[in-house]
């Protein structure tokens, strides 16, 4: 009889393990324990995974299983084999997601275009950052605050809390003006000051600060407060 889960001293277990260092440093076999959550009466989720592994030579065949060929396996039942099957097909459609569907920005004009219709009709001022690659890609966007632009509201820990989390190299923000009228306030000058400031110290670029008005906006970067 193969060791069982409890077995396992607590702070080896996968679930533990990610948790603590991470997914990026568990096996193969443990992720598949992890995807299965449990064994059998008779065999651990551990010792299960690597006989997953085994069947299919490694990660290569295993992608492209059916669901019949994975229950195929002693102690897959269908659903562990419908749980591997779902993982893998997500794992192939992030691989195949293609960098170029991502916007790209490359100026004031291409922020504008690209949230305008977004902000142009809002009501009331909202704060927003986009995240971004080395390669200048949007990889989130994310909306701080809603409410009257304020330093003192606008911290750069809610700003560069998801920079942090998604290894963002810049960041652009934004916000509208109800009024339809994009120039720029003292208030959003000591705003882009302070998070540029921070960004420097922090390593992480703050590209503009891009002002929406009504079909109209305004960069402080090419107004040269940046």
């Amino acid at each position: 009889m193969s060791m069982m889960i409890k077995d396992v001293p607590k702070s080896e277990r996968p679930r533990e393990r990610m948790l603590r260092e991470g997914a990026q440093y568990l096996s193969n076999q443990e992720l598949i324990a992890l995807i299965l959550g449990s064994g059998t009466k008779e065999e651990s989720v551990i010792h299960l995974s690597g006989r997953v592994l085994q069947h299919f030579d490694g990660l290569k065949l295993l992608k492209e299983a059916s669901v019949k060929e994975l229950q195929d396996i002693k102690g897959i039942g269908e659903a562990k084999a419908v749980q591997l099957k779902a993982a893998m097909e997500l794992g192939k459609r992030i691989q195949q997601f293609s960098i170029e569907d991502r916007y790209t920005i490359r100026s004031p004009e291409d922020v504008a275009n690209y949230m305008m219709e977004e902000m142009r009709h809002l009501t009331q001022e909202h704060f927003v950052c986009l995240y971004l690659n080395t390669k200048n890609h949007v990889m989130h966007k994310q909306t701080i605050f809603i409410g009257s632009l304020n330093a003192s509201i606008v911290h750069p820990r809610e700003v560069f809390k998801e920079a942090f989390r998604y290894s963002a190299a810049s960041i652009v923000c934004l916000h509208n003006h109800p009024s339809g009228d994009a120039s720029p306030s003292h208030e959003d000058m000591e705003v882009t000051k302070r998070l540029v400031e921070c960004g420097r110290m922090l390593g992480i670029d703050v590209l503009d600060h891009v002002i929406i008005g009504d079909h109209k906006f305004c960069s402080l970067k090419e107004k040269g407060y940046l």
